[in-house]
């Protein structure tokens, strides 16, 4: 707790106690802050690092461009990070965190919606294009490359033509709602593989779920 203090004041250089950089992961969940955008599909990235804090018995506290969380899993240390620079410039808060921290590209994880995907489908990738979605686009942007791991939440399109952006910053519906929480629990699984077995036993176990 006293490290954690240092660092959200300046007083020290890093929130890890690890010292391997490998054994350090940065977990990104993507959405905008405020109360209106809480349960909106756009927010799931934050409301999926939620669920994993809460599940791992850890606390967010407000730091420099986001609130963050440090989850310790079987020798691996991980920052979860809820970027407060609103999802259009998510890139700043993802590389000063990676920097900061010295955390390995490949142990980067950013967790985001995808209308493409039916509601609560999994997929995770090692790379590709930003697929529309500005945050990614963002962080694509300041990172320089393609070639990062995301982990895209389905919310599914159900939505006519020019209302892309009131489906994707409007409530869950009900019946997603019945289903979320399960959804959510699978997510956090998602997470647990991808630190503790890999990014590619991960790809093969969850995609598609």
């Amino acid at each position: 707790m006293f490290n954690f203090f240092k660092t959200l004041f300046g007083f020290g250089t890093s929130y890890f106690e690890e010292k391997d950089s490998m054994k350090k992961f940065l977990i990104v969940g993507l959405g905008n802050i405020g109360e209106e955008y809480a349960e909106t599909r756009h927010n799931i990235g934050f409301k999926i690092l939620d669920s994993f804090a809460i599940a791992e018995k850890s606390t967010f506290e407000s730091a420099r461009l986001g609130d963050i969380t440090m989850v310790k899993i079987k020798g691996r240390s991980l920052l979860c990070l809820k970027p407060s620079t609103y999802m259009n410039l998510s890139g700043k808060a993802v590389k000063y965190w990676m920097e900061k921290e010295k955390v390995p590209l490949e142990n980067v994880l950013i967790i985001t919606d995808d209308i493409n995907l039916t509601f609560g489908t999994l997929r995770l990738k090692t790379k590709g294009s930003d697929g529309g979605h500005n945050g990614l686009k963002d962080i694509q942007n300041v990172l320089q490359t393609t070639k990062y791991n995301r982990f895209r939440f389905g919310v599914g399109a159900d939505f006519g033509k020019g209302r892309q952006v009131d489906y994707v910053l409007g409530k869950w519906s009900e019946i997603e709602k019945e289903q979320l929480e399960e959804r959510l629990e699978k997510s956090c699984e998602l997470i647990r593989s991808f630190v503790l077995a890999g990014v590619n036993i991960t790809m093969n176990q969850y995609n598609g779920t």
